[in-house]
């Protein structure tokens, strides 16, 4: 029936966007628990399992903050927090780093791998030809149809491209103006 495939899609699948929907009236953590609560979580165990999963995010101390009051990164972590706090075996991304800055997207990438190597599956979509490198597997479509399908040779990793970025902004700063 409708009903039972509604409830497998939004039990096995995370949904991330390139416009994080979070609710602007709610707090971080209350955007995140909002799928258990929906599923009738008890509150408590909804707010922790939020709370756990903001912090493998990266904002533990963002708990409080509205939409309005986090950085575009920040938001597009907790809408990935969200998508997560169910504990999906597979997240479907759609253009997630499309309105970040080029470091707030290597971070979610980064969120990316690590939740990859945990055996999470991660179907992304984008147009990002530098971001498709952080991948394992391109898949290349045009008008519906597969053109490539290739497994990525020299695939960039997360932290060693943060740590470039970290050291070319120190040594931007050591030059004199």
């Amino acid at each position: 029936s409708e009903a039972e495939r509604g409830a497998t899609r939004n039990h096995a699948l995370g949904f991330v966007y390139q416009f994080h929907h979070l609710l602007p009236e709610f707090t971080a953590i209350e955007n995140v628990a909002m799928p258990l609560l929906i599923r009738r979580t008890p509150k408590d165990e909804a707010y922790a399992a939020a709370r756990r999963m903001l912090g493998d995010v990266g904002l533990a101390h963002r708990l409080e903050h509205t939409p309005g009051e986090l950085s575009g990164g920040e938001r597009q972590r907790a809408a990935l927090a969200r998508a997560l706090v169910t504990r999906p075996a597979c997240v479907l991304a759609d253009e997630p780093t499309g309105n970040l800055d080029s470091q707030t997207s290597v971070e979610i990438m980064g969120v990316f791998q690590k939740l990859n190597e945990t055996g999470i599956t991660i179907i992304m979509v984008t147009h990002e030809l530098d971001i498709a490198r952080f991948t394992k597997r391109n898949i290349v479509m045009r008008d519906g149809k597969v053109v490539t399908d290739i497994r990525v040779e020299n695939r960039l990793h997360a932290e060693e491209e943060l740590a470039k970025l970290k050291q070319a902004a120190e040594a931007i700063q050591m030059i004199p103006s």
